[in-house]
């Protein structure tokens, strides 16, 4: 991974790859980063023990990879994403 984030890109990357509904392609979309770069990512800003139980939690699991899922729209939504995205939008 070469790219370069802010202090909160990098928050919401890992705030998104903690969130269940989340996939990890949500974030490919956003952050034009791979799964395994996401991976690199949670490894390298985690406590040890943090990551390795979030890669327990999140390998294999249907929600976290659209192809696994039963209902694929590759939809994503997320409360937080308009400030990232600057979406002006809300619809709480």
């Amino acid at each position: 991974m070469k790219k370069e984030f802010t202090e909160r890109e990098l928050d919401r990357i890992i705030e998104m790859a903690w969130e269940d509904r989340t996939p990890f392609e949500a974030i490919t979309f956003q952050f034009n980063i791979s799964e395994q770069d996401t991976i690199e990512l949670m490894r390298k800003h985690m406590k040890p023990s943090s990551f390795r139980m979030w890669r327990k939690r999140v390998q294999g699991r249907k929600t976290k990879h659209l192809k696994l899922r039963d209902n694929q729209t590759g939809r994503f939504k997320c409360s937080r994403q308009r400030h990232i995205s600057g979406n002006k939008v809300s619809k709480r």
